[in-house]
């Protein structure tokens, strides 16, 4: 049936529902226009540095043991090749995380980039990463509690307590993260960054030598060439830091300098800390024999190691007691970031159909996925057992490596798909090449991730053969169940939230999860995007919640055949696009839980170019403007007066409802109203609108389906263009 319930009355309604931060939000859009912010909410960019920087000071606690054990003497060239191996990833991955701010990371860009098989293979090797770290994590705080009591790294007492750091950290996550907490961390990052840069300058001026530094080194022989390589995919560990600094995107507030700052501080810190703890432990505990002394006895807690050469002995001891505590606390904040993110991963790959909604099904009251939650604990638990951390480590390597090589891959792609849309940050270094710009950080990237994952594979029995497995039994289960669903492998399908919480979907507020807006700058443009606010958007919103619905508004370049399709745009047009994508921005989200992506394209012809992107993009539903209708013909389907004629739409609308393979809904000005283009200058009250079937949909007009449905990109083979 038509859409009754449109019109700006009940958009001024639903407005003054939202939340009191919505006004807030409001500001941030128009500063967003300026660029200035990009990311929004109530993070900023010493939040997010904390939550990159918990996890990369976590890492040298227990990393520096088992990569001085491999590379011995070249510890600190393999920190500073993994350190530069970070800058790559971290630029890749900060401008994947602005372009598409979503929840998740590597399997977002690969979404926009690929297809879901693609972001699904990504996703799924970053959540294997999160549990291995979870269960470093927990056993080497045990080795570092240890200083205290030392039954606690060893033995029966080791495995409780890392238990007990596991059990700890699910629920602190099935609870939820709240914003509160977030200058406890950024507190203890800093301490934790301070103890770390005076332990390497006290291990400087005591023990720096570079006679001794370079007497153990003999290539080849002392270390291998394949142990040094080995080493460097261990270095990685410390890489996960972006995953789940991704997985809060469009959650921070950060403006563009921000960005470029935050990689700029991640960059300088990983560089002094880990190739300076790798000079100290070099020059502290050379190797002996082909051996490191930290790798033998001081593998779980190698800082320790370090700091129990200092000397005199009272300044040991004092080290040791505060090393111990703060490596306790950062490696205890580590874990719960990658539980965190972990969530959040399970949380999107749920809502996309690419894992059981059984396994992200959400807390009924604190909306955090707790089966997928408990499910990992229980993982992570199983894990920490043969206190094994160099296997773990290895492991960790090969889904690190693949996510990163997919990630790299998909930046590059994405330059070339989406060469218009507004990147708040783009990696240096780019080169034209076939029409677009490649960023030579984002091959470099790909080609290094893509090598040493090789090279785990083929080094490591154990993360080859567990990484393999872990990979062959995700894949089986997406092919599984996608196929018993009767779902498409390769297209976005969703679920609306409600069906995660085992709640039933209302039949139109909130009835889709993402809905396609091409604007053209016209007053309609605000009814529409009303109208799709309003499909999209909850009646309620949690703050605890982790929900999102999108509104992807498009804007289409029609470039003329006589042109190149990358030709240089007029001035004017651009800035009118940007005008347009800005104001839909603003109207979208004045309604609580809705989030507007923008972007522009170029194309032929429009309609084509809204059919792809609805395609590519796996969005629920199309909502346009169909033409406005006519005062004595031509409009009784949407709201005009007399018969119908059969051109009472134009060529793109007939275009994309014919050919569409979602929902397409159009709207339209009543009667009263004209569009700016209509000749009377007066802004169109909202019309109503009335949703035809697309090619892919054999369905009826009014086609809000109760129950917890899918939503997804292509159905059944239906009738053509059916209005009702």
């Amino acid at each position: 049936m038509p859409e009754t319930s449109g019109g700006r009355d009940a958009g001024r309604a639903l407005s003054r529902a939202r939340r009191p931060a919505d006004a807030a939000r409001g500001e941030l859009s128009e500063a967003a226009a300026r660029g200035r912010v990009i990311l929004r909410r109530g993070l900023g960019s010493p939040s997010l540095f904390a939550i990159v920087w918990s996890s990369l000071a976590s890492a040298i606690y227990f990393a520096l043991g088992v990569v001085s054990n491999r590379a011995l003497g070249l510890t600190p060239v393999v920190f500073l090749a993994a350190g530069l191996m970070f800058v790559l990833t971290g630029m890749t991955y900060v401008e994947g995380a602005s372009l598409h701010q979503d929840r998740a990371g590597s399997t977002v860009f690969a979404r926009y980039a690929f297809n879901e098989l693609v972001s699904f293979i990504a996703g799924w090797a970053v959540v294997l990463d999160y549990i291995i770290l979870i269960a470093v994590t927990a056993l080497s705080a045990t080795h570092y509690a240890a200083a205290y009591w030392h039954p606690l790294g060893r033995g029966a007492t080791e495995r409780v307590m890392a238990i007990a750091v596991i059990a700890y950290v699910a629920l602190r996550t099935v609870r939820g993260f709240s914003t509160s907490r977030a200058p406890r961390i950024v507190a203890l990052v800093v301490v934790d960054l301070f103890l770390q840069l005076l332990v390497v300058v006290v291990g400087l001026v005591l023990f720096f030598n570079v006679h001794k530094l370079t007497s153990t080194i003999h290539l080849g022989s002392e270390p291998h060439w394949a142990d040094v390589i080995f080493a460097l995919t261990l270095a990685t560990v410390a890489f996960t830091s972006v995953e789940s600094a991704s997985g809060v995107a469009g959650e921070v507030a950060v403006g563009r300098r921000g960005l470029g700052r935050l990689i700029t501080a991640a960059a300088a810190s990983v560089l002094v800390v880990y190739v300076g703890m790798g000079l100290v432990s070099a020059t502290a505990l050379p190797a002996v024999g082909g051996m490191s002394p930290l790798g033998a006895h001081w593998l779980g807690a190698p800082v320790l190691g370090v700091v129990d050469r200092f000397h005199p002995a009272w300044l040991s001891d004092a080290f040791t007691y505060v090393i111990a505590a703060a490596a306790v606390a950062t490696l205890v904040a580590a874990a719960n970031s990658a539980m965190l993110g972990l969530s959040r991963l399970t949380y999107s790959l749920a809502t996309n159909r690419q894992i059981p909604s059984l396994v992200g099904q959400l807390h009924p009251r604190r909306s955090t996925p707790w089966v997928a939650i408990t499910i990992a604990a229980l993982l992570a638990v199983g894990l920490v057992i043969p206190a094994d951390l160099e296997a773990l480590i290895g492991i960790y390597a090969f889904g690190a490596l693949l996510a990163f090589t997919i990630a790299h891959l998909s930046v590059i792609v994405l330059r070339y798909r989406e060469p218009d849309r507004d990147r708040p940050y783009r990696a240096p270094f780019s080169v034209a090449f076939r029409g677009g710009q490649l960023p030579l950080t984002a091959v470099l990237g790909a080609v290094l991730s893509a090598g040493a994952w090789v090279s785990v594979v083929i080094l490591h029995s154990g993360a080859r053969w567990v990484g393999l497995g872990w990979m062959a039994f995700g894949l089986g289960l997406y092919l599984i169940y996608r196929t018993s669903e009767e779902k498409p492998l390769l297209r976005r399908v969703t679920v609306p939230p409600e069906a995660l919480r085992r709640e039933p979907v209302e039949p139109h507020q909130g009835e889709y999860g993402s809905v396609l807006v091409p604007v053209m700058g016209r007053p309609l443009d605000d009814d529409i995007v009303q109208t799709a606010a309003r499909l999209v958007g909850p009646e309620q919103a949690d703050e605890a919640s982790i929900d999102t619905a999108t509104i992807e508004a498009l804007y289409v370049f029609e470039v003329p055949m006589s042109l190149p399709i990358d030709a240089r745009l007029p001035d004017s047009q651009l800035q009118h696009a940007r005008v347009a994508l800005h104001r839909a921005k603003e109207v979208g989200e004045e309604y609580t839980g809705v989030e507007v992506a923008t972007a522009t394209v170029r194309a032929r012809r429009a309609g084509a170019a809204i059919v792809d992107e609805a395609k590519r993009r796996g969005v629920e539903a199309i909502v346009l403007a169909a033409e406005e209708p006519s005062r004595i013909r031509g409009g009784g389907l949407l709201g005009g007066r007399g018969g119908p004629l059969e051109n009472f739409v134009g060529d793109v609308t007939k275009y994309v409802v014919s050919k569409a393979q979602c929902r397409v809904i159009l709207t339209a000005p009543p009667e009263d109203g004209r569009d700016e283009q209509g000749g009377d200058g007066q802004r169109a009250s909202p019309g109503t609108g009335q949703e035809v079937a697309g090619d892919g949909r054999g369905v009826g007009a009014g086609g809000a389906s109760g129950g917890q449905g899918d939503r997804e990109g292509a159905g059944e083979k239906g009738p053509a263009a059916d209005a009702s």
